[in-house]
């Protein structure tokens, strides 16, 4: 790989902040004096410190994505920042070869008292473009922003999806050589989102992008690289994308019970797989197309009749995916000593590759009154090698007709 190829390169970047501003402010007297006699050392925390952004090291190439993952206040935003120059790091080294074009907030880089249109031209200026390249440029812009009707009106009076699609248009328009996207995409409707994706695969061949987000289908469907990011560190770098994101939401999987209802009368014992594939990080996991047993046990008071027992599954963005059929009185599920305990299966699992919930509730046989609810009772993963963001990855046989 030639120098040349590369358009961003950061190395052993940092970034700290103070968590109050009075001691902030009075770091900042202390840092003005130490940078005068040469003295201060960057990589030092001091009391109520702590590091937004610490040692990010990475290159990205023309028609590279790279992903940027993490919870809330990980560092992502602070990083992207930091790329778009609108702060300084602590330590490190920042190398970008061309124009940069950012969606980092909402509305940031508009003048708020001007136009639509006059900001367009701003910030064609601002990416080093002349007013005729900007003319040339301008109709495509504001066609793509889907908002020619209020192109003259200030950007203060915009709605936040007006201001997605205008820095976006102008982001994307001006053909950046590198690119930076936050979160920002969210704002936008459906209709847009699925434009500008249409967009970015147009324009990724010869451009480097740096994208947030926590919509993991967006990342694994654009990015190439990716970093997982947590307290300002990379806890995972590579290009092995569906590795991340399976990082990203095992940090989120809580195997405690969420009870949402409780009559009193039944008290969850146990929820188990039957025979797991095998467990890691407390999750069990099963192979693509597995047979799926999971074995209950309720606790009862006494005088209490069989439920309707509903099992349903939520994938890793807690969206229902698949309800299993309840029983019913000819199920044979009886209770002895005050316990219930039953099973329920399915041949040949064929959810597609994740991580899982289940929620479970139960309710009277006769009238469906509501006796006990769990979310989240249980984690489970599925594996397979493809990697799939529709729920199901189905069975198929293809033959000469």
């Amino acid at each position: 790989m030639e120098e040349k190829d590369i358009l961003v390169k950061v190395e052993g970047l940092s970034k700290k902040f103070c968590k109050d501003l009075k001691t902030s402010l009075w770091y900042g007297v202390k840092d003005l004096f130490s940078n005068a006699t040469g003295n201060k050392d960057q990589r030092l925390l001091r009391p109520k410190e702590f590091w937004a952004v610490k040692d990010i090291s990475f290159e990205l190439k023309r028609g590279e994505c790279l992903g940027l993952i993490g919870h809330n206040g990980a560092g992502k935003s602070t990083l992207l920042k930091i790329l778009n120059g609108l702060i300084n790091p602590d330590a490190g080294k920042i190398t970008i070869r061309g124009r940069v074009g950012a969606l980092i907030e909402l509305g940031a880089g508009f003048n708020p008292i001007l136009s639509g249109r006059e900001n367009i031209y701003n910030n064609g200026a601002i990416l080093g473009f002349t007013k005729q390249e900007i003319d040339d440029k301008i109709e495509g812009i504001i066609d793509f922003s889907e908002i020619r009707e209020f192109i003259d009106m200030p950007v203060q009076n915009y709605s936040s999806g007006m201001k997605v699609r205008l820095g976006f248009a102008i982001a994307a328009q001006m053909e950046p050589d590198v690119l930076i996207i936050d979160e920002v995409l969210a704002v936008g409707d459906l209709g847009f989102v699925l434009k500008c994706f249409k967009t970015i695969d147009t324009i990724l061949p010869n451009t480097a992008i740096v994208f947030v987000s926590h919509s993991m289908p967006m990342v694994s469907r654009i990015c190439n690289q990716i970093i997982l990011m947590d307290r300002g560190e990379a806890k995972f770098q590579g290009v092995d994308v569906p590795k991340a994101i399976d990082m990203y939401y095992t940090r989120f999987v809580d195997n405690d019970s969420n009870v949402v209802f409780d009559d009193g009368n039944f008290e969850l014992e146990k929820v188990a797989f039957i025979e797991p594939r095998l467990i890691e990080d407390g999750i069990p996991q099963l192979n693509w197309g597995d047979d799926f047993n999971l074995k209950f046990r309720f606790k009862t008071k006494e005088n209490t009749e069989v439920p309707a027992i509903f099992v349903s599954i939520f994938d890793k963005e807690q969206r229902p995916v698949a309800i299993f059929d309840a029983n019913n009185d000819e199920s044979g599920i009886v209770l002895v000593n005050n316990i219930l305990e039953f099973k329920i299966s399915h041949k040949e699992i064929q959810l597609s590759k994740g991580i899982y919930s289940i929620n479970i509730s139960l309710v009277k046989m006769k009238n469906k009154e509501p006796l006990f609810r769990v979310n989240g009772v249980l984690s489970f993963q599925i594996l397979h090698k493809e990697e799939s963001w529709p729920p199901f990855f189905l069975k198929s046989n293809f033959e000469n007709c």
